[in-house]
């Protein structure tokens, strides 16, 4: 195995890593800046207040995107238990 098959492999997982997080980190993301905004308008600054709702969400996209994200997993796994002769050589 050399060092282009190395970078290969670590190129597609961190692809892949992004590609599964990006909709609960963007809706995360996007729900904190609407709290933030909500607090800057009503100056109340409670900390809870921005946690409890993203959690909420983040947990909501989890579980609503966990079948693809699983087949996404399983795809590449497979992808790479069967390319361990072709790298082995």
């Amino acid at each position: 195995m050399n060092i282009d098959a190395v970078t290969a492999i670590l190129n597609n997982a961190i692809q892949v890593i992004l590609l599964i997080s990006m909709p609960s980190v963007g809706l995360g993301l996007f729900v904190g800046l609407i709290i933030a905004v909500i607090q800057a308008v009503t100056q109340v600054q409670e900390q809870t207040l921005t946690f409890v709702p993203k959690m909420i969400v983040v947990f909501l996209v989890l579980a609503a995107t966990f079948p693809w994200m699983a087949r996404i997993v399983v795809e590449m796994t497979i992808q790479l238990w069967s390319s361990i002769p072709i790298y082995s050589k």
